[in-house]
């Protein structure tokens, strides 16, 4: 891979170590994916924000890191697992240790977004302009709605990015022109979002490509395009989908199909609880789900999970006020995915509409999940 001289110096170490590390990974990575060069990036979005995910290994890197490494771009950060507002019975060892997370990356430089969906909450780069997100959701949606270009990065690669202000030139980034070589083509009637999300999780399962070209459905709404992206992120590494239908080789979506991934995820006939927002609630959901809701309240408990700046909008036009009549709570700057407010010791099982959050609340939080859509959880848990 072609380094420029700058580039190299700070590999030898030149520019300190930790710019150093951040240089050998990309490089790393540049390498194995054949990149021809690094590139200048414009955004950086991190994972490995939760103490869940990254466990004390990961905090104790980042403290070191921290200690010389600073941002040279825009960045910003995935959730944290929980709402530092609503600590409820979070144990004090978890709350320390997240607090050790975020006051790491607040020293590097980043902003404390806390959010999964980083499109939804900041002025966007024009498009074709190259950016290295770690979220596996917005990387899909920013390749696909967005025109952004970045390859479904790792914690570490997006952080190396960060400091560097630089990515590898392969896979998304080098080849977002090209046509797809596989197209799934759509035969099924989509009735809601989370008949999206199935759609997603099946492309992700069965295209091994960074693209996929789709067929049979028109322009997805907002909504349905994060359960679409939540669902590719989740099952496998396509990190892009278009919708011009014309790649070689095919294969169907239909109703089979569609069963076959929700009999994998749908583990409960119900739940103890309702869980909402993975990836994050943004004001279409919201508002959405308050019309769904108006004059009703849940039969259960019903925990909303968005960023702050989400809730600071939605408060502004009363919708956080609606949605708290009717006995939801939000649950800001934390997320569905490998929350501890939701554990196997309080909750056999969840009511969920997200199939990203489904395959983790099955597999990390170890709960139950009934996978329901959001209409239906409107009218089944509403009095």
């Amino acid at each position: 891979m072609l380094l420029t001289k700058p580039e190299t110096d700070a590999l030898d170490g030149k520019q300190g170590e930790a710019l150093a590390s951040a240089y050998r990974i990309l490089v790393a990575i540049g390498e194995a994916t054949n990149a021809e060069k690094l590139v200048p990036i414009k955004w950086a979005h991190i994972s490995g924000v939760n103490y869940n995910t990254i466990g004390d290994s990961g905090l104790k890197f980042l403290e070191k890191f921290a200690r010389e490494a600073r941002t040279t771009v825009k960045t910003t950060i995935n959730p944290m697992g929980y709402d530092r507002s609503k600590p409820g019975h979070i144990p004090s060892e978890f709350r320390e240790k997240q607090a050790g997370i975020v006051a790491a990356y607040e020293k590097i430089g980043v902003l404390p977004s806390f959010t999964c969906t980083p499109y939804e909450v900041f002025e966007l780069p024009e498009k074709g302009s190259a950016v290295s997100f770690a979220e596996s959701n917005a990387a899909v949606f920013s390749n696909s709605m967005m025109g952004l270009r970045t390859n479904k990065e790792s914690a570490l690669s997006a952080l190396a990015s960060a400091v560097t202000g630089k990515a590898p030139l392969s896979d998304i980034r080098a080849r977002a022109s090209e046509k797809p070589t596989t197209t799934i083509a759509t035969d099924f009637e989509f009735t809601s979002e989370l008949d999206f999300g199935l759609l997603g999780y099946f492309v992700g399962k069965e295209v091994k490509d960074s693209s996929v070209s789709l067929s049979g459905i028109s322009k997805p709404s907002m909504m349905e395009a994060k359960a679409l992206s939540g669902g590719m992120g989740t099952s496998g590494s396509c990190a892009m989908f278009t919708l011009d239908g014309e790649a070689g080789e095919k294969s169907s979506f239909g109703k089979k199909e569609a069963q076959d991934i929700r009999d994998e995820l749908n583990t409960a006939e119900d739940g103890d609880v309702i869980t909402l927002g993975s990836p994050q609630f943004g004001m279409n959901e919201l508002e959405l789900l308050s019309n769904l809701v108006e004059g009703k309240k849940f039969t259960k408990r019903c925990m909303i999970f968005c960023s702050k700046a989400i809730h600071n909008q939605a408060t502004k036009v009363g919708l956080t006020g609606e949605l708290e009549k009717s006995g939801a709570e939000f649950m800001c700057d934390s997320c569905t995915c490998l929350t501890p407010y939701v554990t196997k010791d309080e909750y056999d099982s969840v009511v969920a509409n997200s199939v990203k959050g489904a395959y983790y609340l099955n597999h990390s939080n170890k709960v139950g999940v009934a996978l329901k859509d959001i209409r239906t959880i409107a009218r089944e848990y509403t009095t």
